[in-house]
């Protein structure tokens, strides 16, 4: 029994010696995130530091812990130093450093695996989530932060390393994501921006559009709000919302413009006179929502970088009075709309110089006018017109109701509006077109438009195939027209033997409605009897018995109807020029070339010729005599002239064109 009893206790022994190692084995293997991850590291000594100043060890030493901690370096120590303008001495001295240390520390393990794009998770310190991205590279970010070494894994956790310190701060992400800007905040999660916009030292001004907002867009592409986040072009448009400075609505002013983050465009601000703000045609619907880097502005509508027909006219100085006119009328929310369909009429600075010379006003004068949004939106249609679309004698309606406008297409190819010239057309922007003028369109009733509206079918037949819609609709011009009635046209092709279309095929038509207008304004109390020059250069004589005035053979039975660049008096007969023979067809072949031109011309068919050259409005302007050399024209601006040849009476008047 003794030595049973003797080999029982050494057996003991050994059991014991065994499970004792055992058990100081186990301990060896009860690593932890602090001791064996963070205060191990050459590279997180600050964090060390802060944590055991804090009194924080224990709860990250505790082997029952599932914790994950994002652990910044020293380095991101040192860059939230520089950026707070202290050291490393003033950060351990911030008053809410625990806090600082908690908003890093989750309660569960989470090794990368487990983490996803959009992912938000609350750390210990629940004052504000942590937003994790997941880039398609791989590359992993805690808010702003970027994990740079992961999965540092112990009994109790994982550690993280990351290249910045975590703020709690709440960001302009965090307005979005707590305010239920869900199709937003999605977008901004899909083109991987949460790492910019969380940033808490960035500085911002976001313009946010509504989920109602970006359901418009979805609609407008004819596509749904999934389809927009895979757009290929996301990230550009949502950087278009983005300003790298903070913007508060009070510093916004009408007009200004601002570059984004996508500065492939500028950002138009409006600020109407009731206080409204615009950023293109999108409006601020609440603004001036504060975050800890930067504002928020909440629009009803997603903007694009496309550019617009305003664009067009604010990338090219020719056409600041054109913008500064649109931006003082509030209109570039109207016109920036993406998805607009507008044909702008654009004048150049030279044609609103001209307007502005001949109203003897100044451009502020002008910007300040009562008339000036009608004057600006009868150069606009809703639709988009290309040139290709115009003919001749085709009246279109502009935005503005007050009158419509007359299209000349000329038969040398060169098109107007009234009596502006299309110097450069189909200018094509994402919205619409731009034809660019070299006159500003006034929407006033001109001689044009007395017979236009009144019934004066023939004779407009007559002006619009004639080509002279141009010169008579010019509203700084001043005339006189006597209007033959339908009757009187009529008459004429009776007494020829034709119709009206016979009449409108004579070779020498544009001589007879010329030999019908005076280039002044002259009512029935200015006419003295005698000759009055017309535009054609010859006179018809005026004569006034009892009241009743005559031009020539005809009587005006109906006078002074007013137009804003004249006077009409009807009469109930065509005017036929006293040396030309309208059924004589044996007219002169004349050529002017070139024709339009701006330096010179020359003439065929008439060598050793007199000629004159009479303006628009009968002024005449040159007179010299053809010897066969190139004449100088360079001195004449630009505009519509009529040539004439004294000595040949049947060579008609020629139209020139001068660019």
């Amino acid at each position: 029994m003794k030595r049973i009893s003797t080999s029982f206790i050494n057996l003991k022994n050994v059991f014991l010696s065994a499970l004792s190692v055992l058990l100081i084995n186990i301990s060896f293997a009860q690593t932890n995130v602090f001791d064996d991850v963070i205060s191990t590291s050459p590279n997180h000594t600050y964090l060390t530091a802060a944590i055991t100043q804090q009194g924080l060890q224990g709860a990250l030493q505790n082997p029952s812990a599932t914790l994950t901690v994002f652990a910044p370096t020293n380095a991101a120590f040192d860059n939230l130093a520089a950026s707070l303008g202290t050291d490393i001495s003033g950060i351990l001295a911030l008053s809410n450093l625990t806090d600082v240390l908690l908003y890093h520390v989750l309660g569960i393990t989470a090794v990368s695996g487990d983490l996803s794009n959009g992912l938000i998770v609350t750390p210990l310190n629940d004052d504000n989530t942590l937003k994790i991205t997941v880039k398609g590279n791989g590359d992993v970010f805690v808010n702003q932060a970027q994990v740079t070494t992961a999965n540092l894994s112990t009994n109790n956790g994982v550690v993280h390393v990351t290249d910045a310190v975590l703020l709690s701060a709440s960001t302009v992400a965090d307005v979005a994501i707590d305010n239920g800007f869900s199709t937003l905040v999605s977008a901004v999660i899909v083109a991987e921006l949460l790492p910019a916009l969380s940033d808490p030292f960035g500085t911002y001004t976001v313009f946010a559009p509504t989920n109602l907002a970006f359901e418009a867009l979805a609609i407008q592409l004819g596509v749904n709000v999934a389809d927009l986040l895979i757009l290929s072009n996301l990230a550009d448009i949502l950087l278009y919302h983005v300003l790298g400075a903070e913007v508060n609505a009070a510093d916004v002013t009408n007009g200004l413009l601002a570059t984004p983050l996508n500065d492939a465009n500028t950002i138009k601000m409006t600020v109407t006179s009731n206080g409204n703000v615009f950023a293109n045609q999108a409006e601020v619907i609440l603004a001036d929502v504060s975050a800890s880097n930067g504002v928020v502005h909440v629009i009803n509508a997603v903007i694009l970088e496309n550019e617009t027909v305003v664009d067009l006219a604010l990338d090219n100085p020719g056409f600041s009075v054109l913008t500064a006119a649109v931006i003082s009328l509030e209109l570039l929310p109207v016109l920036t709309n993406p998805f607009a369909t507008l044909t702008v009429l654009a004048p150049t600075d030279a044609a609103f110089g001209a307007l502005l010379a001949a109203l003897d006003i100044t451009a502020e004068d002008l910007l300040n006018d009562e008339d000036l949004l009608d004057i600006v939106l009868y150069h606009v249609f809703d639709t988009q017109i290309e040139a290709a679309d115009l003919s001749n004698g085709l009246i279109a309606q502009p935005l503005s109701q007050t009158n419509n406008l007359k299209v000349t297409v000329a038969s040398n190819g060169n098109v107007f509006f009234n009596q502006a010239q299309v110097e450069m057309a189909d200018v094509a922007a994402s919205n619409g077109l731009v034809h660019v003028l070299n006159s500003v369109l006034l929407p006033v009733e001109t001689v044009v438009d007395v017979a236009i509206d009144n019934g004066f079918s023939y004779l407009t037949a007559a002006v619009v195939q004639e080509e002279l819609v141009p010169v008579l609709s010019n509203p700084l011009a001043q005339f006189t027209v006597f209007a033959p009635t339908n009757e009187a046209f009529d008459a004429l092709a009776l007494a020829l033997s034709t119709d009206i279309a016979g009449l409108l095929a004579l070779e020498n038509l544009t001589n007879v409605l010329l030999y019908h207008v005076v280039g002044s304004a002259l009512e029935a109390s200015d006419l003295v009897v005698g000759n009055l020059n017309t535009v054609l250069g010859q006179p018809v004589a005026i004569n006034i018995n009892a009241g009743t005035v005559t031009v020539n053979s005809a009587t005006v039975t109906l006078a002074d109807v007013l137009a804003f660049n004249g006077v009409v008096h009807v009469i109930n007969q065509v005017l036929i020029p006293g040396n030309v023979s309208i059924v004589d067809n044996d007219l002169v072949d004349v050529v002017v070339f070139p024709n339009p031109t701006s330096e010179f011309i020359s003439f065929e068919g008439l060598p050793n010729t007199e000629f004159v050259i009479v303006d628009a409005i009968g002024n005449e302007v040159l007179r010299n005599t053809y010897s066969g050399n190139p004449i100088e024209i360079k001195d004449l601006s630009q505009g519509i002239y009529f040539i004439s040849f004294p000595n040949e009476p049947n060579a008609g008047a020629i139209r020139l064109f001068i660019k």
